[in-house]
């Protein structure tokens, strides 16, 4: 009897993605963490209002929180909404956590939120990584290499 090709997961989906980290920042590694949400937050993600675009994370108090981060008020959450841009704390292990220290601690790094999204069991993840940022020359070298992998392509698929 054939199988059927397997859905994709209702639950998981991407809720928002900061394409310009890869632009500004070298993302030397990446890890995955859980984050804590009021029930209006989570409610308003599945709904798609999200940005990451000016946010970033930081290592306070032995504790690792999201920073500048903007999630859309649920409306009908009235009374017990939230604040849109709060500190929102990331949950990692301890060695995550430690490493994390030690590289914001060498000169120059960063951490960086790249994506928001529903895991496979609907809860909120988020995808972070550790950055270096990237000088004006080194941006204009990966819109250069960028512009010629979308020459070289129109070039081999016209002949």
């Amino acid at each position: 009897m054939p199988t059927m090709a397997q859905k994709s997961d209702p639950n998981s989906k991407l809720i928002a993605e900061n394409r310009r980290a890869r632009f500004d920042y070298f993302i030397e590694s990446d890890l995955e963490a859980g984050i804590m949400l009021l029930g209006s937050e989570v409610k308003s993600l599945r709904q798609g209002g999200s940005n990451l675009g000016e946010s970033y994370a930081s290592v306070e108090e032995g504790e690792l929180w999201l920073i500048n981060s903007y999630v859309a008020p649920y409306r009908e959450a009235k009374t017990w909404g939230h604040e849109e841009r709060r500190k929102r704390k990331l949950l990692v292990s301890r060695r995550e956590l430690a490493r994390l220290w030690n590289a914001t601690a060498r000169e120059g790094m960063t951490i960086v939120p790249l994506k928001w999204y529903f895991n496979e069991r609907g809860l909120v993840k988020v995808k972070l990584g550790i950055a270096k940022g990237k000088k004006m020359a080194d941006k204009r070298a990966t819109e250069a290499k960028r512009d010629w992998d979308r020459q070289k392509q129109r070039l081999l698929r016209h002949g």
